[in-house]
């Protein structure tokens, strides 16, 4: 299985919005973080938004911000929200065609092994995936991190 780019996209936004809590974060500035598209990641925010994922504020000292505290954004919702096609293979497809339907074993064991990817996600939350602060500057591009330096 291979995620979307808007999953891609959806999750970094997540982290970067994460590692600033006390501030609203502009998509000029996360599309400069990571090296994507503004108009791509316009059409993030919209679905992120629209999930109630983030929280949106218009005007010139507009940005987002999450719309709840990263312990409460689950990870395979957030997997669910973005992603259209969980159609592993044709016969998961409503026009499915393969002429060997009802004959192979397939269809199945991939339905469970997405089931369990779901489920696994499940388990996680955008918490347990934002990096320490060190890395996270590093990861917004703000300063180099010299590991060798860093505290546990």
């Amino acid at each position: 299985m291979r995620l979307t780019t808007l999953t891609d996209y959806a999750l970094r936004l997540l982290m970067y919005v994460g590692q600033h809590p006390n501030r609203l974060c502009t998509i000029a500035e996360i599309a400069s973080a990571y090296g994507i598209s503004e108009t791509h990641l316009m059409k993030v925010t919209h679905r992120l938004a629209q999930n109630g994922w983030i929280d949106t504020i218009r005007g010139k000292n507009g940005g987002m911000r999450l719309a709840m505290p990263p312990n409460d954004i689950n990870l395979g919702k957030v997997v669910r929200d973005t992603e259209n096609d969980f159609a592993l293979v044709e016969c998961f497809n409503a026009g499915n065609a393969c002429t060997l339907t009802g004959q192979c074993g397939l269809t199945g064991i991939f339905a469970g092994a997405l089931e369990q990817f779901l489920h696994h996600l499940d388990g996680y939350t955008l918490a347990d995936i934002l990096p320490p602060p060190a890395a996270a500057h590093a990861l917004a591009g703000e300063h180099p991190v010299k590991f060798d330096r860093i505290e546990s």
